[in-house]
């Protein structure tokens, strides 16, 4: 059926009537479920001793699947129309959702192992930064990957009037795409103790709960391992996170980014295809970038390694939609984001202008004093090698303090602000001069008394604000001026070559 809409403009698509979801998902979404609890029915099945209420609760929760699966199918209809997406589903709690298309950010395609043995996808579309399933987006699970990839377009595409001819035709151009060698990285990105970790918590509190036998073992070889010399027990303890952080990042990368490509499209979109197991491909309309960011965590930057992710309109940079390459060499990293924003050489290569000294004292104080004032407690209420231990730590505070203050700089091109800082995670922004809507000055009191004002350049784009920190007041007032003139000139009164802070009188 089709609902009764305004009259469209003589360019606008014609309404698409209401459809269903892909008949096949009746099989892939309960498949797709029982793969995930495969280790859960293995543990009441195989572990479980084979208690009959464990058999009958493993078939039951396998029943549900499957009745939730049709449930979903039979209530859930979709159309798009010239204006927006709509998605009506739900039996006893019905939703009736609709995007607005001038919205849609970006436009993800994801095929779990169940999909892609059904050739299905799902449909994830993004519209902004506090976009969650369910709530601010619109998520079609599942369609067939050729109907996916012809919304994928649509969705991403305005309505043009019929007049006006359809360009040629061109070919999609790859920017990127996975290295083998990029796997010495892995290591460099601890995701792979952190996974590891995450499974061992999860077994433990299954085994816990369904009263598996599997910590017996376990707890022998930690009572071995205790039993031994202090050095022999730390230096086990080293070696077995070494190797199962190796090893397990290493099998997350893969998992993560295995077929990793990035590739400009003919629809003026940049895509970025990914994953191994579970296929991902988001897909960013140019028209919506901002900019490009290249983050260096400290470990990953010991190895000149980074990885990139989009500045978009309406995207926050939490998540995996912004992402456009995995840990890579940093020289890659600048070469992407030049590509994506077809300027050569990169602007987040760009030699940027050093920050005056008071902003390394105000890093070395911050780093070194709360190290000194953490000493003088343990030495006045805690045993004697306490507070040496603390003391022997202000080298390294004061290494962090110079690393922080060596990171922090920022130049202005033709057409990108470009602003780095940070140590434990270095962050590279560079941001189109045009997307700078607004600025935000932000002086402490230690800053007005050393000379130094924090410049923010406030976007729809991205973190919402990024930041030249701790810059000299007239330089940053002057940065500012230059990077969109007009905006803050009213507020501002030229002395010399620096410009002042002032405002208007009433």
């Amino acid at each position: 059926m089709t609902a009764d809409l305004p009259a469209a403009p003589e360019f606008s698509e014609p309404v698409v009537d209401w459809h269903r979801l892909d008949v096949r998902m009746l099989i892939v979404r309960p498949l797709n479920e029982v793969l995930g609890l495969v280790p859960v029915f293995i543990g009441l099945l195989v572990l479980g001793k084979g208690e009959t209420w464990r058999i009958l609760l493993s078939v039951g929760m396998i029943v549900a699947i499957v009745l939730f699966g049709l449930l979903r199918w039979v209530t859930t209809r979709y159309r798009i129309t010239a204006e927006q997406v709509e998605m009506h589903t739900g039996l006893f709690v019905r939703k009736r959702l609709a995007v607005p298309r001038e919205r849609i950010r970006t436009v993800d395609l994801t095929a779990k192992l169940g999909h892609r043995l059904f050739g299905l996808s799902a449909i994830r579309v993004g519209t902004g930064q506090r976009d969650q399933p369910g709530e601010d987006g619109l998520t079609l699970d599942a369609v067939s990957s050729t109907e996916a990839e012809r919304l994928r377009v649509l969705l991403l595409t305005l309505a043009v009037p019929e007049s006006v001819e359809p360009a040629e035709e061109r070919p999609s151009v790859v920017l990127s795409t996975l290295d083998k060698r990029w796997l010495r990285y892995a290591p460099l990105t601890l995701s792979g103790l952190v996974a590891v970790g995450a499974l061992f918590g999860l077994t433990m509190n299954y085994a816990r709960e369904l009263e598996l036998e599997v910590l017996g073992p376990l707890t022998d070889a930690a009572h071995w391992v205790v039993a031994q010399p202090l050095w022999l027990t730390l230096s086990l303890f080293a070696g077995v996170v070494l190797v199962i952080a190796g090893f397990g990042s290493v099998l997350v990368y893969i998992v993560q980014f295995g077929g990793y490509q990035l590739t400009r499209e003919p629809d003026d979109t940049v895509r970025v295809r990914r994953g191994l197991l579970t296929t991902r491909s988001v897909s960013v309309a140019e028209q919506r970038l901002r900019g490009v960011e290249v983050e260096e965590p400290l470990l990953l930057r010991a190895g000149r390694g980074a990885h990139a992710k989009t500045v978009t309109t309406g995207l926050g940079r939490k998540g995996e939609s912004n992402l456009l390459l995995p840990p890579a060499p940093i020289v890659e990293a600048h070469r992407v984001s030049a590509e994506v924003l077809r300027l050569e050489p990169s602007p987040t290569s760009t030699p940027l202008h050093r920050h005056p000294v008071a902003a390394l004292r105000r890093r070395m104080v911050r780093a070194v004093v709360p190290v000194l004032v953490l000493s003088g407690v343990l030495a006045w209420f805690a045993p004697a090698w306490t507070w040496q231990v603390a003391l022997a730590l202000v080298p390294f505070a004061a290494l962090l303090g110079w690393d922080r203050y060596r990171s922090l700089g920022h130049v202005l091109t033709d057409r990108y602000l470009v602003a780095r800082q940070g140590s434990v995670v270095r962050e590279t922004v560079a941001l189109q001069r045009t997307g700078v809507i607004g600025w935000r000055i932000s002086r402490s009191f230690f800053q007005r008394r050393s000379g130094l004002v924090t410049i923010s350049a406030t976007t729809a784009a991205g973190d919402g604000a990024y930041h030249v920190v701790d810059v000299a007041e007239g330089d940053g007032l002057a940065l500012a001026d230059e990077t969109v003139p007009e905006l803050l000139r009213p507020f501002l009164e030229r002395v010399g070559s620096n410009a002042v802070e002032t405002y208007p009188q009433p």
